[in-house]
C-alpha cells in the first residue's frame, strides 16, 4: 500500500470468521448447544467469550480502517467469493489461522494479507501479527511501508493431471476416507531432473506441505520445522506400517524447486484434505496425485521469520481458528 514513496490510501478487504456461537446459537438455534450453554457445561464455556472478543476486535478493525482514511469492504469467509480480492490493496483477516488459511485460497501473488487474531485467549494465531489493541498501529505500519513482509511458498496439487489448487499454504492430508482404515498407496519422490525413488506403503496417510505448515501436523507426525521462507515441500508418513525387520525408505523428506511428490492411490475411497477439513477431494483406485511448489506465493505482513522456532511442540500448533 505504498507506491513510489507516497502512501496509497487504498481499498481494504476485511474477511472475518463466523464464530461457533453465531453458527450454532444465533443462526441454527441448535437445541443441544443452547442446553449446554444454559447449564454452563465446560464443553461450551468458551463460546460466549470467544464470540464477544471476536466482535469487539472486528469493530476495532473497521474503526481503525475508517479513521485512517481507507475504504473497507467487509465479508465473511463464507461470502468472500462474492468479490475479487485482487482488486484490493490489502486483505485483512479477522479470526484465527483458519480464517487466514481460508481467505488465502482466494488471494493471488500481488495482494498482501494481514492477519488479526480476534480472540488470542482462544486461538494461537501463528500467522496473525495483530490483535485487539494493536490493530491501528499495525495498519499505520502497513501504510508507512515499515511492516515486515514475508513471502511464503504455497503448494500446487494436481489430481490425474487436473490442477485442484495452486494455493495450499499449510498442508494436504492424503488418506483413506475412514480414519480407522489403512491407507495404501505408492509414493514416488523426484528431485529436479532426477529419477523418482518409489516405495509402496501402508500407513494412516501422508502429510505433505510447504514450510508454513511445517510447525503443525508435519511436525506432530515427526517432520522437521523448515525455515519460513524455505521453498521446499515436505512429506511425512503418518503412523507407517513397517514389517518386522524392515524400514521405510521414504518415511519423510523434502523436495526443492523442480522436484515433485507423486502418490498413486491403491484405495477405492481415498480423500485429499486441502488446508484443513473443509476443502475435500475424492481419489479412487489408480488415481495419481502430484504435489510440488506453486508459482503463486503468498505475502504475509508482520510475520516474523523466526516464528517457527518459537512454536512449542504439540498437535497442530497454528491450526485452524
Amino acid at each position: 500500500m505504498k507506491r513510489g514513496g507516497q502512501t496509497a490510501r487504498g481499498r481494504v478487504l476485511v474477511v472475518s470468521k463466523t464464530t461457533s456461537y453465531q453458527t450454532f446459537v444465533e443462526e441454527q438455534r441448535d437445541p443441544r448447544t443452547t442446553e449446554l450453554l444454559a447449564r454452563n457445561d465446560p464443553t461450551v464455556q468458551r463460546l460466549v467469550g470467544a464470540h464477544g472478543a471476536h466482535g469487539a476486535t472486528l469493530r476495532e478493525v473497521l474503526e481503525a480502517i475508517d479513521s485512517l482514511g481507507l475504504t473497507a469492504t467487509s465479508l465473511t469467509t463464507a461470502t468472500m467469493g462474492d468479490c475479487d480480492p485482487q482488486s484490493f490493496d490489502l486483505v485483512v483477516t479477522v479470526g484465527g489461522d483458519g480464517t487466514l488459511l481460508t481467505a488465502s485460497h482466494e488471494v493471488g501473488v500481488a495482494t498482501p494479507i494481514l492477519g488479526v487474531n480476534s480472540a488470542p485467549e482462544h486461538s494461537v494465531g501463528f500467522f496473525c501479527s495483530a490483535q485487539s489493541g494493536t490493530v491501528r498501529s499495525a495498519l499505520e505500519a502497513v501504510l508507512a511501508g515499515t511492516m515486515p513482509r514475508t513471502v511464503l511458498s504455497r503448494m500446487q496439487v494436481e489430481l490425474n493431471g487436473v490442477c485442484l489448487s495452486r494455493r495450499v499454504l499449510n498442508d494436504v492430508l492424503f488418506c483413506h476416507q475412514v480414519p480407522a482404515a489403512t491407507s495404501r498407496y505408492i509414493l514416488a519422490v523426484s528431485a529436479a531432473g532426477g529419477p523418482p525413488v518409489e516405495e509402496e506403503q501402508k500407513s494412516s496417510g501422508l502429510w505433505i506441505g510447504p514450510a508454513a505448515g511445517s510447525t503443525a501436523a508435519q511436525r506432530s507426525a515427526g517432520g522437521h520445522v523448515l525455515p519460513l521462507t524455505s521453498r521446499r515441500i515436505q512429506y511425512v508418513v503418518r503412523e507407517p506400517y513397517t514389517p518386522m525387520g524392515k524400514r521405510l525408505t521414504l518415511a519423510r523428506g523434502t523436495v526443492g524447486d523442480g522436484g515433485s511428490i507423486v502418490v498413486r492411490s491403491k484405495m477405492r475411497e481415498a480423500r485429499l484434505f486441502l488446508d484443513g477439513p473443509h476443502v475435500v477431494h475424492e481419489a479412487a483406485l489408480g488415481d495419481v496425485v502430484r504435489l510440488r511448489r506453486s508459482e503463486e506465493p503468498l505475502t504475509v505482513l508482520g510475520l516474523s521469520r523466526s516464528s517457527s522456532a518459537a512454536v512449542r511442540p504439540g498437535r497442530r500448533r497454528h491450526k485452524r481458528g
